[in-house]
C-alpha cells in the first residue's frame, strides 16, 4: 500500500515533460499550496510515515539471532544479539563510534610509541556495575585471558576466541600504575585499536558478571532493557539520575522474518544484523526505501574449498570450478546491486603489492565456461564417473538463490553439485565474514580454510615479520601463493543491512557494518 502511495504522488509530481510540477495546471497560489502539501506526504511517507513511533519510549531493537545473553567471549562465539549485549554492557579498552571510528572505552586515552611496538592506555573512573572500581590489575588480567598472554597457553586462547590468531603480536600487558597500563609487541601493528574495539574482546568480570557499560541490564529476560550506566566522567552527573525512558533500548534476538515483521508492524526502531541470506524477505514488505540501510561492508565472501581431494585435488581444476561460476549472475540473483568480486584482496591495504587477480579473468565468461568444461572433460576421461561437489551454504532465501546460480554453472561444466548444512560435510563451503580490521592478511588466513603448505608458509612467514616494511612484501608474497594454490572462490564483498527508523538520527553506515546501542540517538551516551 505505501509503495502505491509514493507512486501517486510522483504521478502528481511530474508533468508531461519531466519537469517538477503539478498536470492540472489549476490557479498558481493553489497549485504552490498543493505542491506543498504532496511534497510534505510524499517526505512522510518515504521516512515511513511521519508519526512512526515518535522519540517518546525505550528504543526497540530487533538483532538477527539467538536471545541475546551476556557470555564469556574468550569461550563462546557470539551471534550479532549476543556481541550487541556484550558490546553495550562490558565494553573494551576502546569501542567503535557511530562511523566504525575508534573512541574510548575503558581507556579514556592512549599512546602509541617505539614505532608501534607498544601502546600505553590510561584508564578512565569506572566501577563494574555493582560499585566495585575497575582496576588496572583486573584489565591486564582480563585481556590475557581474552588473547592468551604470557601466564596462558596461546593456542588454546585461539581456540576460543576468534580474534586470538590475529593477536599474536602481542608479548605482553602488563601495569604500569593503577591507572596506566602498556600492551608491549614484539612485532609492530598500526591495527590494534580496531581488534581492541571488537565486542570479542570487551573486558567482563565473571564473578559476580559484570562489565563497565556504556549501558547496565535494568530487567533481564529473552528481550532484556538496558539503561545508560551511570558516567562519574561527564560534566553533569546529577542529569544521568533523571529517568528518560528515550534512552533505554530494548533489545530482542529473534530470526529475521519476525524482525521485519515487527519494524513493518511499527513496534521497533531497528533491525541489526541483516545478511545476503534474507535480504529478499524485504521485497515483500511495504517497508519504505529510505528505512533500508545498506553498510559498505568490507570483507570475504566467497566458496573456501575445504576438501582438496579427487578432482579438487588439483590446483587446476580447482581454477576451473572458480572460473566457471557467473559472478554477476549469482549475485544479481539476490540484490542486482550487489557487486561481484573475483580475488581475495578488495585493495592493496598493507601489503607491497596490488592485489593477485586469477589469469582467467582476461577471458569473457562464456570463454571461461568453455575452457572448464574441457578441464572436466578431460578428468572425467582419466577418471570416469560423476563429478559431485557438495556445497556448505546456511538456511534462508538470499542462500537458495545463491546456490540455484552455483549449481548452474557448475552443471554447465559437468559437475554435480548438491547443497548441504553449513556444517555439514562439504567440498565447498560459503564464507561471509566483516574484516575486523584493514589488513591483507586477515583477508588472506580468513581465505586460507584448507590451503596448501606453500600458503601456509606464506601466510606464517607474513605474520612473524619483524617490521612494517618486510610484512608488506612478505603479504604480497602470501597473496600470490594463495592465488597460485586457488584455495578460496570470490564471489562478492559481504552484504549487510539494517531497518531503521527516523528517530535513529545517528545511525551511521560504515565499513565494519557495527551500530552500538549507544550511538543511535543524538542525546545518548
Amino acid at each position: 500500500m505505501l509503495t502505491s502511495t509514493i507512486h501517486q504522488i510522483l504521478v502528481l509530481r511530474s508533468d508531461s515533460g519531466g519537469r517538477p510540477g503539478l498536470q492540472l495546471g489549476a490557479e498558481r497560489r493553489r497549485r504552490l499550496r498543493l505542491a506543498a502539501s504532496v511534497a510534505l506526504f510524499a517526505g512522510c511517507a518515504v521516512l515511513a510515515a511521519c508519526d512512526r513511533r515518535p522519540d517518546t519510549g525505550a528504543v526497540v531493537v530487533s538483532a538477527i539471532g539467538g536471545v541475546p545473553h551476556v557470555a564469556d567471549a574468550s569461550r563462546v562465539a557470539l551471534d550479532t544479539p549476543a556481541r550487541l549485549l556484550m558490546d553495550s554492557t562490558a565494553q573494551g579498552l576502546v569501542r567503535f563510534d557511530a562511523a566504525g571510528q575508534i573512541e574510548p572505552g575503558i581507556a579514556e586515552r592512549w599512546i602509541v610509541i617505539d614505532g608501534g611496538m607498544s601502546y600505553i592506555f590510561r584508564l578512565r573512573e569506572g566501577d563494574w556495575g555493582d560499585g566495585t572500581p575497575v582496576t588496572a590489575e583486573q584489565v591486564v588480567t582480563m585481556l590475557r585471558r581474552q588473547i592468551g598472554g604470557p601466564d596462558t597457553a596461546r593456542a588454546a586462547a585461539g581456540a576460543r576466541n576468534p580474534l586470538a590468531p590475529f593477536l599474536t603480536a602481542i608479548d605482553e600487558i602488563v601495569v604500569m600504575t593503577p591507572q596506566v597500563i602498556e600492551v608491549r609487541l614484539s612485532r609492530p601493528r598500526p591495527d590494534l585499536l580496531k581488534l581492541f574495539a571488537q565486542p570479542e574482546l570487551a573486558l567482563l568480570r565473571l564473578r559476580p558478571t559484570g562489565g563497565t557499560g556504556p549501558f547496565r541490564v535494568a530487567h533481564r529476560g529473552r528481550a532484556p532493557l538496558l539503561r545508560p550506566a551511570f558516567d562519574p566522567g561527564q560534566a553533569d552527573p546529577d542529569d544521568q539520575r533523571e529517568a528518560k525512558p528515550q534512552e533505554d533500548v530494548r533489545l530482542i534476538g529473534e530470526r529475521a522474518a519476525r524482525a521485519i515483521a515487527r519494524f513493518a508492524n511499527r513496534d521497533s526502531d531497528l533491525v541489526s544484523g541483516g545478511s545476503f541470506v534474507d535480504w529478499p524477505l524485504l521485497a515483500v514488505t511495504s517497508i519504505a526505501p529510505a528505512n533500508i540501510r545498506i553498510d559498505p561492508a568490507v570483507g570475504l565472501f566467497g566458496l573456501a574449498i575445504v576438501r582438496r581431494d579427487g578432482f579438487l585435488a588439483d590446483a587446476v581444476n580447482r581454477a576451473a570450478v572458480s572460473q566457471a561460476i557467473d559472478r554477476s549472475a549469482v549475485t544479481g540473483a539476490v540484490a542486482p546491486n550487489w557487486d561481484a568480486a573475483d580475488r581475495i584482496l578488495p585493495d592493496i591495504l598493507d601489503s607491497a603489492s596490488l592485489p593477485q587477480v586469477p589469469a582467467w579473468t582476461l577471458l569473457t565468461q562464456d570463454e571461461r565456461r568453455a575452457a572448464a568444461r574441457q578441464r572436466v572433460a578431460s578428468w572425467k576421461q582419466q577418471s570416469p564417473g560423476p563429478i559431485e561437489l557438495r556445497v556448505a551454504l546456511p538456511v534462508g532465501p538470499g542462500a537458495t538463490l545463491l546456490y540455484a546460480q552455483i549449481a548452474a554453472s557448475l552443471m554447465a561444466i559437468g559437475i554435480v553439485p548438491r547443497r548441504v548444512g553449513i556444517d555439514d560435510a562439504a567440498e565447498l563451503k560459503l564464507v561471509d565474514a566483516v574484516a575486523p580490521y584493514d589488513s591483507a592478511r586477515w583477508y588472506l588466513a580468513a581465505a586460507c580454510v584448507a590451503c596448501g603448505d606453500a600458503a601456509r608458509t606464506a601466510l606464517e612467514a607474513a605474520r612473524e615479520a619483524p617490521t612494517l616494511a618486510e610484512r608488506g612484501a612478505r603479504i604480497a608474497a602470501a597473496d600470490a601463493a594463495m592465488n597460485e594454490d586457488v584455495a578460496f572462490i570470490p564471489l562478492a564483498r559481504p552484504m549487510r543491512w539494517s531497518l531503521v527508523s527516523p528517530r535513529l538520527s545517528q545511525w551511521q553506515a560504515n565499513t565494519r557494518a557495527w551500530h552500538p546501542l549507544n550511538r543511535l540517538r543524538p542525546d545518548t551516551n
